[in-house]
C-alpha cells in the first residue's frame, strides 16, 4: 500500500475516533475525564490539589486540545504530498481542522447530555494553529540548517 494511502487512512481513522468520543453521553464522558484525573494521581499529580473544581474542565479542554493537534498533524502529512514547504498545505489542514471541529460541536447536539460549543471550536481550531506553528518552525529550521552545511 502506497504511503499516501496510509496517511489518508489515518486520518480517517482519526477523525473516527474523535466522533467515537463526540459520541459520547455527558456520563461516559465524565467517566473518562474522571480516569484521566485518577492516572494522573497515580503518578503522583493530584490534579483537584492543583486545579480544584477546574481540573475536570481542564481534562476535558486538554482532550479537545490534544484530539485536534493530532488530527493536524496528520492532515498536514497527507496534504504535503510532496514533503516540502507549502502554505496551502499548512493553510488547507488548518481549514479542515476547523470544518472538522464545526461538524463535531453540531453532531455533539443529538448527543445525550451533550451540547455544541463554540469556545470548543475555538480551542480545536488553535491546537491545530499551534500544531501548524511547530511544524512551520521545525520545518524551517531544518531548511536553513541544511543551506548552512551546504556551504
Amino acid at each position: 500500500m502506497k504511503k499516501k494511502h496510509i496517511d489518508w487512512i489515518l486520518v480517517i481513522g482519526w477523525m473516527i475516533v474523535i466522533f467515537m468520543f463526540s459520541s459520547q453521553a455527558s456520563e461516559a464522558s465524565n467517566g473518562n475525564n474522571k480516569f484521566v484525573i485518577y492516572v494522573f494521581n497515580l503518578i503522583g499529580l493530584d490534579l483537584n490539589s492543583i486545579f480544584g473544581t477546574l481540573s475536570d474542565f481542564i481534562v476535558r479542554k486538554a482532550g479537545h486540545f490534544t484530539e485536534y493537534i493530532i488530527l493536524y498533524v496528520l492532515l498536514y502529512r497527507a496534504l504535503n504530498k510532496e514533503r516540502k514547504v507549502n502554505i496551502k498545505v499548512f493553510i488547507g489542514a488548518l481549514l479542515i481542522v476547523f470544518l472538522y471541529a464545526c461538524s463535531d460541536e453540531f453532531h455533539q447536539a443529538f448527543v445525550p447530555g451533550r451540547g455544541p460549543a463554540f469556545r470548543d471550536v475555538l480551542i480545536d481550531t488553535c491546537a491545530g494553529l499551534i500544531a501548524f506553528l511547530i511544524i512551520y518552525i521545525r520545518v524551517t529550521l531544518k531548511k536553513a540548517s541544511a543551506l548552512r552545511n551546504k556551504h
